[in-house]
């Protein structure tokens, strides 16, 4: 057959439908689903996949949609119920969401849509303004049992990882959890912003958010909320300070509800192309997001675990 009528029979098939979806992904219009303001890690991980995803040849353009609040279950909503059996559509989630379903019973679940991949885990940092009169976490800690309300925490949403690190830390030190001054941002960059400004006495976030306020002397790190100190970074853990907080955080995406096996391979295996390439490398380094792909029902099974894991945690923190 000649290469333009192979091209013709091509084309016929596509238009007929009857092209494998793989196939007719290449090329595809993806739609993105981010579901915070601008600014943060949701927001930056989103992004930075879209362009994996182009550079990659998985997708031939990826728009997207900011839609922040609720720990992400505003846009989680908005996702479900506009997206049903659309295979080019994706939303980016994590564990923050898992936790904002938790504690915000949302009228949509996550069972609504389709598990594709973990892509990062991360842990916690927490940070001062840069003119804080605290120099460290045992400053904040002595502080907060003289007067819990007081410290103001700021970070994402309500039941955020940096929340319920938050709230272990005071179950720990013996302050009542639910009298922790929590404020909660739509996105990272309004929780920075609040930070920078000394609207807050303290913040959390992952520490790939924070890392350029840190390496130029405008927030100061006092804690990470890993189990050992993170490679090249100066910061003590929570844990070598007395604390017992160990908490880490992970970002991936799901597709829309309703799609067919097909589909969600397709989707899976455009994935795992995009973070092959060289864009996604470099997404990792500049950030420090740690690689941790996991896909299709193996992706599942930890969304479920990990589901449990952080209910345990929120019910012996005493959020929930």
């Amino acid at each position: 057959m000649r290469r333009d009528d192979f091209l013709k029979s091509l084309a016929a098939l596509a238009a007929a439908g009857a092209l494998p979806l793989a196939a007719r992904a290449q090329g595809a219009n993806l739609k993105m689903m981010i579901p915070a303001n601008p600014g943060g890690g949701w927001d930056s991980t989103g992004r930075a996949l879209g362009k994996a995803l182009q550079e990659a040849g998985a997708a031939a353009t990826v728009s997207y949609d900011n839609k922040g609040g609720a720990a992400g279950t505003i846009g989680l909503a908005q996702f479900v119920n506009s997206t049903k059996g659309d295979g080019n559509a994706l939303m980016v989630m994590g564990a923050v969401m898992l936790g904002g379903i938790i504690t915000g019973k949302p009228p949509v679940q996550l069972s609504q849509a389709t598990p594709i991949a973990r892509l990062t885990s991360e842990y916690n940092v927490f940070v001062l303004p840069a003119n804080s009169p605290f120099k460290t976490m045992k400053d904040v800690v002595e502080q907060l049992k003289k007067d819990p309300g007081s410290v103001k925490w700021g970070g994402g949403s309500r039941g955020a990882t940096e929340h319920i690190a938050a709230a272990m830390l005071a179950r720990d030190v013996g302050v009542d959890p639910s009298k922790i001054n929590y404020v909660a941002f739509r996105g990272g960059g309004e929780a920075t912003a609040a930070i920078l400004g000394g609207n807050v006495t303290i913040g959390g976030s992952g520490y790939s958010e924070f890392a350029e306020y840190i390496s130029t002397g405008k927030m100061k790190a006092i804690g990470v909320t890993s189990e050992a100190r993170l490679k090249g970074i100066d910061v003590p853990t929570m844990k070598e300070m007395g604390f017992n907080v160990v908490i880490g955080n992970w970002r991936g995406v799901y597709g829309a509800g309703g799609i067919t096996p097909a589909q969600r391979n397709a989707l899976v295996d455009m994935i795992v192309k995009a973070t092959k390439s060289k864009s996604w490398a470099e997404a990792l380094e500049k950030n420090g997001w740690t690689p941790a792909l996991l896909t299709g029902d193996a992706f599942a099974k930890f969304v479920d675990d990990d589901f449990a894991a952080l209910r345990a945690v929120m019910v012996k923190s005493g959020m929930i």
